[in-house]
């Protein structure tokens, strides 16, 4: 088995963050069966077979441009209906003899086609009427054959092309696959199908003419926008390809990032694992065969684990939107947080916090918690302070309850529909998450010690009334680091002194731990629309 080099000219490209080991393996030779089970569909990752299928008799007799119509009309009999797919339609049962006509009017004059409305209303007419039938095929560019059965095991009636099989033969690497289905395509004029993914593994193979496929591993679900998981297209992205639209599908703008392109000449095949995300574009005239097969995995997953399976994946996927949304925000708010200039005189700056600290405990001046602070830590509690004291400020002067963060977030999981797109904003609107964020576990812990000794009321205000939930999931982050660099005696006076400047220190439990579950329930819903295409509201 020997792979390619991975050349990207030709229009073939790989997305700059698709991960190098999702990308496809190139093969100038087939591997045998035993190396495509153990090396190649185990990846669950695409590969290209270059010239696999060249020696096919579909390769070299079925070629449109070298007399492969009339053998194909032959071979069929002209007695033998196929579903033809026409854009604006959909199915139509026509003769498979008058498609292959059709394709060779559209060969002889590929521009004189038009998709009129004359030829759409003869293609709503019975298959047996042929006059009306040609007539509309050869009117409308738009008109090909989708998924038209060679074989089928679940329903052998629909394989109206059985008779074709005799043509192509099951490539090496495959033998002893259980098929469930193997397919034509063919197309007249150029054609681009919706971007998908299919329950099955697939091997596409091309017998004439050319395929550009796009590809999306199933973790750049977010960025494609898959349809509800509930509805008839739910394997289908939302977005357009032709005209995305970035204002509603915001994610979509990196889609190509995490995308690669290969292309299928003749003799050419792709495997294309289940679950994968594909839009293909094909040129005129091109006719394909690809075969479908269950997985391993679907084939030994059994039904009463499925409950089981289910809570374990979006446990795992909410877990990782969680760890994504923290690290990633950290690494942007480590460049900078903007500084929240108070309008409240006593606050002050870092320096005037400092001195006043100084100047409140002369006696002691060298042991003065704010002393201790490093300059980036100071600057940090000046922020804090300075929030906490204008939010005060502001109930005081219009008298009325002026909405919390934790307020805020809990507005907004009871309105799942109005959540953005982009779910990053969660961090952009606690103000208190991004300036705890960049502080390293011990500065955070200096600075929270400094709080509750000289401005406890201030540090009970701010976990009680300001803090949001990715807020609370931070912290109690951060505390967890802060424990393992701790020895227990550092612990147990950290929390004690912490702890102490609220009245009711259960009160300040329960404002963290709701607000990390709300911070879960609200990255939990962030799964639901990313990946399943869904939106959920908070049981009550």
């Amino acid at each position: 088995m020997r792979a390619e080099d991975d050349d990207a000219g030709g229009g073939e490209f790989v997305g700059a963050r698709l991960d190098a080991g999702l990308r496809a393996a190139r093969f100038a030779s087939p591997p045998s069966a035993d190396e495509f089970a153990a090396a190649v569909e185990p990846r669950n990752a695409p590969a290209v077979f270059r010239g696999v299928v060249k020696d096919w008799t579909a390769s070299s007799r079925w070629d449109p441009r070298r007399g492969g119509l009339d053998y194909l009309r032959e071979k069929v009999g002209p007695d033998v209906d196929v579903e033809a797919m026409m854009s604006s339609t959909g199915h139509v049962l026509v003769p498979f003899s008058k498609f292959m006509n059709s394709c060779k009017s559209y060969l002889r004059c590929p521009n004189a086609s038009s998709d009129s409305p004359k030829a759409q209303e003869i293609l709503k007419e019975p298959a047996s009427s042929e006059e009306g039938c040609s007539s509309s095929l050869e009117s409308c560019d738009q008109v090909y054959l989708a998924q038209v059965s060679i074989l089928n095991t679940e329903n052998k009636e629909r394989c109206s092309l059985e008779v074709l099989k005799e043509d192509i033969q099951e490539p090496t690497f495959l033998r002893g696959k259980p098929f469930s289905s193997i397919n034509i395509w063919m197309n007249r004029a150029h054609l681009r199908s919706s971007t998908h993914y299919d329950p099955h593994h697939n091997l596409l193979c091309v017998v004439a003419g050319c395929k550009k496929v796009t590809l999306w591993p199933p973790s750049s679900s977010p960025y494609l926008y898959p349809m509800p998981v509930y509805g008839e297209a739910s394997n289908h992205s939302s977005v357009s390809i032709e005209e995305p639209d970035y204002s509603r599908y915001t994610r979509a703008r990196y889609m190509k990032e995490y995308s690669e392109r290969v292309i299928l000449n003749c003799g050419d095949a792709l495997f294309i694992p289940e679950g994968w995300y594909h839009q293909v574009d094909s040129d005129d005239l091109t006719i394909a065969i690809n075969f479908w097969w269950k997985s391993r995995i679907m084939n030994e997953m059994l039904e009463h684990m499925d409950a089981y399976f289910l809570r374990r994946i979006l446990s795992r996927l909410v877990d990782k939107e969680m760890n994504k949304m923290v690290q990633e925000n950290s690494v942007s708010c480590s460049k900078g947080t903007t500084v929240c200039q108070p309008t409240d005189e006593e606050s002050g700056g870092p320096e005037q916090l400092k001195q006043k600290q100084v100047n409140s405990d002369s006696s002691d001046k060298k042991d003065s918690p704010l002393q201790t602070l490093e300059p980036s830590t100071l600057q940090a509690l000046y922020e804090l302070i300075s929030l906490v004291h204008n939010s005060a400020e502001m109930v005081s002067q219009n008298e009325i309850t002026e909405p919390t963060s934790q307020d805020a977030y809990c507005k907004q999981s009871n309105g799942s529909k109005k959540i953005a797109a982009d779910d990053s904003s969660l961090l952009e609107k606690d103000p208190i998450a991004k300036i705890i964020l960049p502080l390293k576990p011990l500065e955070l812990q200096s600075m929270l010690l400094a709080m509750a000794r000289t401005f406890p009321r201030t540090l009970e205000a701010l976990v009680l009334n300001m803090l949001g939930p990715i807020g609370a999931e931070i912290l109690t982050r951060k505390f967890d680091e802060m424990d393992q660099q701790a020895t227990k005696e550092q612990q147990s006076e950290f929390y004690k002194t912490f702890y102490s400047v609220f009245d009711d220190q259960y009160a300040a439990m329960d404002a963290l731990l709701n607000g990390k579950e709300m911070f879960s329930f609200q990255v939990f819903q962030s799964v639901l629309r990313q990946y399943i295409g869904v939106h959920a509201d908070r049981p009550k």
